[in-house]
């Protein structure tokens, strides 16, 4: 179904997809098998290998390039613009195979420790890229750096991990668009549900699926949605032609998760304000970072930005700074106990983590201090459970600091 006329709740559950052909099943089936049958040498009903063609998998992409908003029809692309892959990180390393050896890549300065670890670490190397980090969220550094290095990609993301600084995703489309440059957004923190950047102009967007789009902990993924019909046909090649694909029975979880979205985000909304508000009144908190409160230096971007049924909403991430250091911080995760002390955010349960030691250990230490992660940095991932049971387990873990 590919009505745009639709509301985003249900786009989750009906959006890309129609009953199964030959059984009407209201679900897409699990198909397993790895080859498919030919009638004559290259004669076959449109399947060959899975790596290439897979039913379930199809159907994830083309629901994830309906919420989107690719505006590519199956006629245009098999499924829309919509790719699937292993993981979040195999979506953005199947991404920079569009750039040439020797590209430049601009890219936020505060981004996901893996896709840092990845730019600076595996691709400057095997792939000779030259790696800006910028501010972003600046739009004078975003312009000036786009004139000075004339990058062939800009890859922003917004909200950011884990300071959470919100970047301007009309201006990355018309600064890359000035620059001849292919944009792309990391939308992993907000989801289709808050923000689709393709609707202003961006060329490509990322998620890691394991987060608030398969929701449950239990799939690990990534995607790539593309608006662009040219941009659509290369990254279909270097999916196939790189094989990090996601597996059938991973894209049938993660199409579950997708049925829940739009109920799932608006409570990780409406909980994570009630928690940041009552954090800022906190002694043991030197400073809480979330894009909802007005103490938050991009609040009126992410207000106009972010939108959930028409209104604000500012999605399920908190970043605190507990007041002390390494010692308060750890004593404080280690008393939690609805918040499970894990990486990995988007949950129907609450989680929380220690950048500096866990998912951004991989960042250099300088460049870690210069974005401001520092070991009283602490990120919250606020599930769906009951808002007062939450504040009270961080009440009490707050008081053992």
């Amino acid at each position: 179904m590919h009505d745009p006329m639709l509301h985003l709740e249900s786009r989750c559950i009906h959006g890309g997809q129609a009953p199964d052909p030959t059984t009407g099943a209201v679900r897409p089936p699990i198909y397993t098998s790895s080859t498919f049958v030919q009638e004559s040498p290259g004669v076959h009903k449109g399947f060959e290998y899975s790596r290439s063609h897979n039913v379930t998998r199809f159907a994830l992409e083309r629901c994830l390039a309906n919420l989107e908003s690719s505006g590519l029809a199956e006629s245009d692309d098999r499924t829309s613009g919509g790719f699937a892959f292993a993981s979040g990180l195999a979506a953005i390393g199947t991404c920079l195979e569009l750039l040439d050896a020797g590209a430049t890549i601009l890219c936020m300065d505060d981004v996901y420790g893996g896709t840092n670890r990845l730019l600076q670490r595996v691709r400057r190397r095997s792939q000779g890229l030259k790696v800006v980090l910028t501010d972003l969220s600046d739009v004078d550094a975003l312009e000036r750096a786009a004139k000075e290095h004339r990058p062939a990609m800009i890859w922003a993301e917004t909200p950011t991990n884990p300071t959470l600084k919100i970047v301007d995703i009309g201006a990355v489309a018309r600064v890359g668009a000035a620059c001849g440059a292919i944009t792309v957004v990391d939308n992993t923190f907000a989801s289709p549900i808050l923000q689709r950047p393709l609707e202003s102009g961006i060329d490509i967007v990322m998620h890691s699926v394991t987060k608030y789009i398969g929701g449950h902990s239990d799939v690990v993924g990534g995607a790539l949605v593309t608006r662009r019909l040219d941009l659509a046909e290369r990254l279909r090649f270097m999916q196939n032609a790189i094989g990090s694909v996601m597996g059938p029975f991973d894209a049938y979880l993660t199409l579950r998760g997708v049925k829940t979205l739009a109920l799932r985000m608006a409570r990780h909304c409406e909980s994570a304000m009630s928690i940041a508000k009552w954090l800022e009144r906190q002694n043991a908190v030197d400073r809480v970072v979330y894009p909802g409160l007005a103490s938050h230096p991009h609040h009126a971007l992410a207000a106009a930005q972010m939108r959930l049924n028409g209104a604000s909403a500012f999605g399920g991430m908190i970043t605190i700074f507990v007041k002390g250091g390494l010692p308060e911080s750890r004593r404080f995760l280690e008393q939690v106990r609805m918040f499970s002390l894990a990486e990995s955010l988007g949950g129907v349960e609450s989680l929380i983590e220690h950048p500096a030691i866990m998912t951004h250990a991989s960042v250099p230490d300088a460049e870690r201090h210069a974005l401001g992660i520092s070991d009283s940095l602490v990120r919250l991932s606020v599930g769906i459970e009951r808002v007062d049971d939450l504040i009270n387990d961080l009440d009490q873990a707050l008081k053992a600091c």
